[in-house]
């Protein structure tokens, strides 16, 4: 129901917050029956709601693939209450939202999502026009066509791309497939939030008019 984030779920459960049939469950691998069981959430108490744009630097990733690596956590301590909505490879820098607000990151990631998110992309070889063609009419990645992209030359050797999806390494995947090698890879916006001046590292706060226009 966009009501909590997967992690919000399992602390409203823990806490007690959570009755199945007027009977408080702490359990959260508990069973219900979507045709009949009745599920009711108390409020949440004492959670604010948070949602930061961080520039992520390149070399870090989003989120931990083994215990030695460096995420978005180890990198910025004090956001260790929130999640990445999202994900950029630890190749890529650039824009991605941290937040404990569930139903702005249902938002951001569901399927049919209509938020672009768009990228600087820097490669070794020239853009041509048929590679923007190409990468604009959409390109078969695991036997599923890409959906529509708006992508313009931004010089001799580089680009910009929005698309709407999230699949993986898909940026990538799309260059290689129109031979072109990717050097560096930056995403300057989701939705209607800019990089502007950002700077790897920087954290800047969202205002509640961002968020509410990011929900809709």
């Amino acid at each position: 129901m966009g009501l909590a984030s997967r992690r919000e779920a399992k602390e409203l459960i823990k806490s007690g917050q959570v009755k199945v049939n007027n009977k408080i469950v702490r359990e959260t691998g508990y069973g219900i029956n979507l045709e009949k069981d009745i599920v009711k959430v108390g409020a949440i108490v004492g959670v604010t709601k948070e949602a930061l744009l961080i520039y992520k630097p390149r070399g870090i990733e989003t989120s931990k693939t083994s215990p030695e690596s460096i995420d978005i956590h180890d990198r910025f301590k004090d956001l260790k209450h929130l999640s990445p909505v999202g994900r950029l490879d630890k190749e890529s820098e650039g824009l991605i939202i941290m937040t404990n607000d569930g139903t702005l990151t249902k938002a951001l990631t569901k399927v049919d999502s209509s938020i672009e998110k768009e990228y600087l992309v820097l490669v070794r070889e020239p853009v041509t026009p048929e590679s923007i063609s190409k990468l604009n009419s959409g390109i078969m990645l695991d036997k599923i066509l890409t959906k529509p992209a708006i992508t313009k030359k931004a010089s001799k050797s580089s680009f910009t791309i929005a698309i709407t999806e999230g699949r993986k390494h898909q940026i990538r995947r799309m260059s290689d497939a129109c031979h072109m090698t990717i050097e560096s890879l930056i995403r300057i916006r989701i939705g209607h939030l800019k990089i502007g001046s950002m700077k790897p590292g920087f954290v800047k706060r969202i205002s509640k008019e961002d968020i509410e226009l990011l929900k809709k």
